[in-house]
């Protein structure tokens, strides 16, 4: 027989492990766009540690630390851009990245993006300063496209080095750095000769990984239409997907038939808008005549930054005014990213997936954008970011809705970290 004191214990322990919250965070009230599980409704989205815990028409607020209200706003996978540059730092001799890449957390949350793939910045030679500095280090997540150019992109005469592009070095390399490395970037080169990009698929085929081809210069020796139709495998990408040289139309602007059988055959088509490959006079017939990209990205970098590109939301943001659904954006923005770099644990919001989340608000109003060469199209539709949150820790919030008002808190003080490195609940901030 239990004693009555003994059961007065149980129950109040009982009663205390009840009353303790279920979930760290509650993101309440939201339209949940998913399209790896074709949700796109009201739902609240809970929270732990770091993982999608429950989706449903509606959690109770008192089930979890911290509620936050997205009442009117869209609830995303964490966005992901599989076309950046966020590498220029040397291996000590010399060996340059990109020279105009920047920070992925200089850019990538304050939109939404919680994943970049960086697009060839490093090669064999400088991919381990690479990791060391900013993929091991950065709170965006950084995965890589090693470029088949041991030296990445200099910007010189080194990206012309047909001796320096090793296949089976290269496939060496990912093979070591699996978590990493997603693919292989051929770029850049000026030449006639197709060996880059036969090494560049030489190595995507000794390590079962897709190649990414940023053409540079077209040639009549090696034509685009092999290139998609012959060069490349079944889930290898073609970036710069609306770049002027590309040919997509006849005489009369009416796309040529090859697209179509290029994406039959599996070739994928992502946007790498960039600072000068991006042009409206491509990318607005071809959506409208049935041909949009398989992914959305940015080919940010300092020069397109500052452009016309601007930034990720405002890519997406393009295509909405060209006739895309906004489901439809969110889809080549996320789980179609995710598939195509072969990461499908990312960019969507499973039970028990990492909360990689983006919360977008869907504004209306008259907006201008601008292509890679300067001309303009009017729209009425326009994304923004409110919160970002990377496996399940707020790392970004627009206008602190996260946030309890200065003067509710009391005589406050801030305790443990500052007040950027936010807890999954309520952050930093405690009252005396």
């Amino acid at each position: 027989m239990v004693k009555p004191m003994r059961l007065l214990f149980l129950l109040f322990a009982t009663l205390t492990l009840s009353a303790q919250p279920q979930y760290d965070i509650l993101l309440k009230g939201g339209h949940v766009i998913d399209p790896k599980n074709r949700l796109s409704a009201l739902r609240d989205v809970a929270i732990k540690d770091g993982k999608i815990a429950a989706i449903a028409p509606s959690i109770p607020p008192a089930q979890a630390r911290k509620t936050i209200p997205v009442n009117g706003l869209y609830v995303v996978p964490g966005l992901i851009d599989i076309h950046a540059h966020v590498f220029s730092g040397t291996d000590g001799k010399g060996l340059a990245g990109g020279d105009t890449s920047i920070h992925p957390d200089s850019f990538a949350q304050r939109v939404g993006v919680t994943t970049v793939v960086d697009a060839g910045s490093s090669g064999r030679h400088n991919f381990a300063a690479f990791r060391s500095t900013i993929v091991d280090k950065a709170r965006t997540r950084v995965l890589v496209f090693l470029n088949i150019g041991g030296q990445g992109m200099p910007g010189d005469a080194k990206e012309q080095n047909l001796d320096d592009m090793d296949a089976k070095a290269a496939a060496a390399l990912a093979a070591a750095n699996k978590d990493v490395i997603v693919g292989f970037k051929v770029a850049h080169y000026n030449g006639p000769e197709w060996t880059p990009v036969e090494r560049g698929v030489e190595a995507g085929t000794i390590a079962n990984l897709p190649v990414m081809i940023d053409f540079g210069a077209f040639h009549i020796a090696r034509p685009f239409q092999d290139l998609v139709l012959k060069k490349l495998r079944p889930g290898d990408i073609y970036t710069h997907a609306f770049y002027a040289p590309v040919p997509y139309f006849d005489a009369n602007a009416k796309l040529l038939p090859y697209l179509h059988e290029a994406r039959k055959r599996g070739v994928l088509f992502d946007v790498g808008h960039g600072g000068a490959a991006f042009e409206f006079k491509q990318a607005a017939r071809a959506v409208k005549q049935g041909f949009p990209p398989d992914t959305i990205s940015t080919d940010v970098h300092s020069g397109s930054l500052n452009a016309g590109m601007k930034d990720m939301l405002n890519v997406m943001s393009k295509f909405l005014n060209m006739g895309l659904s906004l489901d439809d954006v969110i889809y080549r923005s996320t789980w179609n990213a995710a598939r195509t770099i072969r990461r499908e644990e990312l960019g969507h919001l499973s039970l028990g997936a990492a909360a990689d989340i983006a919360v977008l608000r869907h504004e209306t109003g008259d907006y201008g954008f601008v292509d890679s060469w300067g001309a303009g199209l009017r729209g009425t539709r326009r994304l923004s970011n409110e919160l970002t949150l990377r496996d399940g820790y707020v790392i970004y919030d627009t206008n602190g809705r996260t946030r309890e008002n200065w003067d509710k808190l009391g005589d406050y003080k801030p305790q443990g970290e500052p007040w950027w490195d936010q807890t999954r609940s309520s952050g930093p901030l405690r009252r005396k």
